[in-house]
């Protein structure tokens, strides 16, 4: 019977969904977290895994012949040396546009915090400063209306179009950069220069995968080049940002707001200088975390190791 041993199930399942589905493809076993040191225990005589953010290097697959298969449960694979995999003939399948949907909508989770103070105004009514207050209304903070306003979006994937969509339906007008262009893309926004986009984007909204070329893309060079008062939006990887660069942007006013779901390291270091910086909204990776989306997580997860049994392997990064 077919091993298969998931080694970081509880984000995607930390109990309100079934691993049925999987269960009858083999003989499963399921950690809700292994540490590096247990890698190898747990994956044993496994032929087929899944793993979230436990790396499976070189290393691993040299002294487990018996893999044939990774899944991540994600759509990032930088934690697989597929390189390494490919040469040892290991399939690795990722999961695609799961999360498409709630990822862009907690773009604008954060953005409109941004624009309203929502949480804030709500904490002092209940603190009853609006019931003994003299005026019929308050705030706390500049408001801030986002019809007129101009959204840049780096990275113009899946989730990269349906912000776009998103955007203009709150009537922004929207400009895009990506490294591949599509006329699916330019159907629904222009494509221009990185440089022109942070010349004309109020709202920068991050959506490009981590790679060696992407890491630390928005820095003090690019800041420099954005408009005076910018909020940037991350939700795609921490990494992206140069966080010392970011705080400093922050700090002198340059950005006017970060928002990010993502940090360089998750869980966040304690000395991370975001924490100490103005403006800045930080929230634990949880944008593709809604029920609905983790569903759509498993079943393709289930899909794509189904389909590699059958001999029609689906979703693959290494072929």
């Amino acid at each position: 019977m077919n091993k298969i041993v998931v080694l970081d199930g509880y984000p995607a399942n930390p109990g309100d969904l079934s691993w049925d589905e999987l269960k009858k493809l083999g003989d499963v076993h399921i950690y809700e977290k292994t540490a590096k040191s247990e890698t190898l225990a747990h994956i044993a005589d496994a032929a087929y895994i899944f793993t979230n953010k436990v790396p499976i290097t070189k290393e691993i697959m040299d002294v487990c012949p018996q893999l044939k298969f990774i899944g991540v449960l994600a759509t990032g694979y930088n934690i697989i040396d597929t390189k390494a995999a490919k040469e040892k003939g290991i399939a690795v399948a990722n999961i695609p546009a799961y999360g498409t949907k709630s990822v862009a909508q907690y773009v604008f989770a954060l953005l409109l915090e941004i624009c309203h103070h929502v949480g804030h105004h709500s904490g002092e009514v209940f603190k009853k400063r609006w019931s003994f207050g003299s005026e019929w209304c308050f705030w706390d903070y500049p408001l801030t209306e986002l019809a007129g306003k101009t959204m840049g979006i780096i990275g113009f994937g899946q989730i990269g179009r349906a912000t776009a969509k998103l955007a203009q339906a709150f009537g922004m007008n929207v400009v895009a950069y990506s490294r591949s262009e599509s006329e699916e893309g330019r159907r629904i926004a222009p494509y221009v220069s990185l440089d022109e986009l942070y010349q004309k984007a109020d709202v920068i909204s991050l959506h490009v995968p981590l790679f060696p070329d992407t890491e630390g893309l928005i820095n003090r060079t690019s800041i420099a080049k954005m408009k005076d008062g910018v909020i940037v939006i991350n939700t795609a990887r921490g990494p992206i940002v140069n966080e010392a660069d970011m705080a400093e942007a922050l700090t002198c006013g340059k950005v006017f707001y970060y928002a990010t779901d993502v940090t360089s390291v998750e869980p966040i270091n304690a000395d991370n200088p975001l924490l100490s910086a103005k403006n800045c909204i930080i929230t634990p990776h949880i944008a593709w975390a809604p029920k609905e989306a983790r569903q759509r997580l498993l079943n393709i997860a289930v899909d794509n190791l189904r389909n590699f049994l059958a001999g029609h392997p689906i979703n693959i990064v290494n072929p």
